[in-house]
């Protein structure tokens, strides 16, 4: 904990320059970091009083590949990515929860009230709620404290703002209640409860692993209770390209039924063979079960099921590829994931509504626009929201200014692939 004019007086002195340019790795983002530490920490001292205080910071997430192979118990290639949301707190020993997210109203309650309730589902009251309960059934410790929260991940971008918030809030209990001692992988595990359990959404895990773990990670789903990790080690700017999201500006209302459907389906292909995920199915035995499966389950079942099975096989091959340093076989399979969720997954648009197809757009205009300069594919979840794009750096500007005039100023983010999950940052 320090003082708050103490920590306003370093940031001022640029003594956490290094700290900063390490987490969000562009120098020329150093003043404006150093600005909206500045002012977290200043909003938080005018809503609560000057007092001693942490800071905390947890990353957005974008999915190099396995488009929803996470909840069939699959793997993937994540990243955390240089834009996040940071918390400044504080304790109180009255055992009550005071959250203040930058432009909404407060969250208050008593940490001895943590069930469920009805009317929070799908609101951020749940994902504090659910984060806390989820700390107190493993037996960790939780107590009050204040929270003043601003965050610059793009919300219903597929770069995963609720996974984000649920790593930075379990980071805050792990710091101020258990000394950071809780491993990240059993944060990630809380956080998927909490989106589950309290906030009302299905998910995979592959969310929250990649948010709060951090850097390029190959995650194994295989085992849920201790996924396995791998992080590759790779400099993308050795190899001139860049990681760009496009917000199409599709909304994500109404499609809770058709990001159901996709684990729903895959699920129900499973069962035919008397499993629980695809995971466990044999891919030989699919493929030749393919005639009874379309009769018993229809079509599209059967082609997330295909889906599945080669994305398990491009996520190992991704891999490969950057630790070998073969990059354009890299972006090959980048391209064939994309193309894959497409057609067989289909997720990039919803059959309820198919004269808005943001995402679809996006993707013929990236791929008539990239050629030879690079790669896009769908991200995230699907439906609506972002696509992802590999891009020649010589040729960025040319992107993102082609892509603006049809999405938008400020629609293209270029990012960087942080080190980081979720981190003690201050104090």
């Amino acid at each position: 904990m320090k003082a708050i004019n103490k920590i306003l007086e370093e940031l001022n002195s640029n003594q956490y320059d290094k700290v900063l340019e390490d987490i969000y790795l562009e120098k020329e983002q150093m003043e404006y970091q150093k600005l909206r530490f500045e002012k977290a920490v200043g909003e938080y001292k005018e809503l609560f009083g000057d007092s001693e205080v942490e800071v905390y910071s947890a990353p957005g997430r974008s999915e190099i590949g396995g488009n929803h192979t996470d909840h069939q118990q699959g793997m993937v290639l994540a990243a955390s990515v240089n834009l996040d949301a940071i918390a400044v707190v504080g304790y109180n020993d009255s055992g009550i929860v005071h959250v203040v997210s930058e432009g909404y109203d407060p969250i208050i309650f008593p940490t001895a009230d943590l069930e469920k309730k009805a009317e929070e589902e799908g609101t951020t009251a749940a994902l504090i709620r659910g984060v806390l309960k989820g700390f107190k059934q493993r037996n960790y410790r939780i107590g009050g404290f204040y929270a003043y929260i601003t965050s610059d991940v793009l919300g219903a971008a597929g770069l995963s703002s609720s996974a984000c918030f649920e790593t930075l809030i379990g980071t805050v209990l792990n710091g101020l209640y258990n000394e950071m001692n809780i491993s990240m992988v059993e944060i990630a595990q809380i956080g998927q409860f909490a989106e589950k359990e309290y906030f009302g959404k299905p998910c995979g895990l592959m969310d929250q692993m990649a948010c709060a773990v951090g850097g390029l990670v190959h995650i194994d789903f295989k085992d849920l209770n201790k996924p396995a990790l791998h992080k590759v080690q790779v400099d993308f700017e050795k190899y001139d390209h860049s990681l760009c999201i496009v917000d199409t500006k599709g909304s994500h209302a109404d499609l809770t039924e058709d990001y159901a459907l996709v684990p729903r389906e895959m699920g129900a292909v499973a069962e035919s063979f008397g499993k629980t995920v695809l995971r466990e199915v044999k891919e030989d035995a699919f493929y030749q079960a393919i005639p009874q499966l379309r009769t018993k389950l229809g079509d599209r079942s059967v082609l997330r099921g295909i889906h599945f099975f080669q994305e398990e096989k491009r996520v190992l091959g991704q891999v490969k590829a950057l630790e070998k340093g073969r990059f354009s076989e890299f972006l090959q399979l980048i391209k064939q994931s994309g193309d894959s969720s497409y057609k067989y997954l289909q997720n990039v648009y919803t059959n309820h509504d198919v004269q808005n197809q943001s995402v679809s757009i996006a993707l013929a205009v990236s791929e008539d626009i990239l050629q030879e300069h690079g790669v896009s594919r769908v991200h995230g979840g699907g439906f609506a929201g972002t696509i992802q794009a590999f891009v020649a750096n010589d040729f960025v500007k040319t992107y993102r200014e082609e892509l603006e005039k049809v999405f938008g100023e400020n629609s293209c983010h270029v990012l960087k692939i942080r080190k980081y999950g979720g981190v003690h940052v201050i104090g």
